[in-house]
């Protein structure tokens, strides 16, 4: 399975009621497709899966399930804390009709490796699907080692990695010991146009839900070519990427969404709202992405 284009982390939109709001979710699906994303990706971090019961994340699933057209992809977030809750998500995932899941490692317990490899292993007996790891240890207090990649390189069903470290020389690593095995996912938005440059040809992207047009375009760019106006176009959107990557992640995408006039709610605690002052620092940020031609 090949992964391509800007495939967007969904954001789950919530309303007055702390409800979820299909009807807006439909609307900002639809603004997206518009744009030209490639496929969705619903009930990641982004999408606060970690604030839903079993029952509101398929609802989530298969809601997006149904609105996607044949050729988009789709990847379900399935973690959970324990391999055994990480099997039902992807099992559930599996029967709505998703064939690609996307796995950090699970939150809170910190694995060692050996553990790690064997957690994904028996999800991957458990459920025939493909995996797209997820590497984001500033969030999930685990890393995916070079040495749990060697261990699934040469598995065709462990397609690629969501590589959200931020760090450029691990995704060049990535790029270079793995090409033809598993794909490099850019999953760093700030540092986007680098990891396209090294080869990554998919963008997993959560800030496409806000800045969705910016981010096909920069995309479509640089594979056209035009290494130049792709430089400038990730000079316009950095700003507002790198004070995303700041802190309140999830409320400042929900906010971007807000002023691109697309309602979608607040977060659901412990995730709380945005400052007048970090309303106005994106809102600044936002200004040319909003403007964008």
């Amino acid at each position: 399975m090949k992964l391509s284009g800007v495939m967007p982390a969904l954001i789950t939109p919530f309303d007055a009621n702390n409800k979820i709001d299909f009807k807006s979710f439909e609307k900002l699906l639809g603004h997206l497709r518009d744009a030209g994303v490639t496929g969705w990706v619903p009930n990641g971090s982004t999408g606060e899966y970690f604030s839903q019961s079993t029952e509101e994340r398929r609802d989530v699933l298969q809601f997006v399930k149904s609105f996607a057209k044949p050729g988009e992809i789709l990847i379900a977030g399935t973690n959970a804390p324990a391999t055994r809750e990480v099997i039902d998500q992807t099992a559930m995932a599996k029967d709505i009709g998703y064939d690609t899941v996307l796995l950090a490692p699970p939150f809170y317990t910190r694995p060692t490796q050996a553990e790690l490899i064997k957690h994904y292993e028996t999800v991957l007996a458990a459920v025939d699907v493909n995996l797209v790891l997820y590497s984001y240890p500033a969030k999930d207090g685990s890393d995916i080692s070079f040495e749990l990649m060697d261990h699934f390189a040469d598995n065709p069903r462990v397609i690629g990695i969501k590589e959200s470290s931020g760090v450029l020389q691990r995704a060049i690593d990535i790029a270079s010991r793995y090409e033809g095995k598993i794909q490099l996912v850019s999953g760093s938005d700030d540092i986007a146009l680098d990891f396209m440059f090294w080869g990554a040809e998919s963008w997993i992207c959560g800030p496409s839900n806000c800045m969705a047009k910016a981010c096909c375009d920069l995309d479509r760019t640089y594979k056209s070519g035009d290494i130049a106006k792709a430089r400038e176009m990730m000079k316009t959107i950095y700003r507002a990427m790198n004070i995303l990557e700041s802190g309140k992640f999830v409320q400042k995408i929900k906010y971007g969404c807000e002023l691109q006039g697309l309602s979608v709610g607040e977060c659901r605690a412990p995730l709380g709202p945005l400052t007048d002052d970090e309303k106005a620092e994106f809102r600044a940020a936002m200004q040319p992405i909003l403007n964008w031609q």
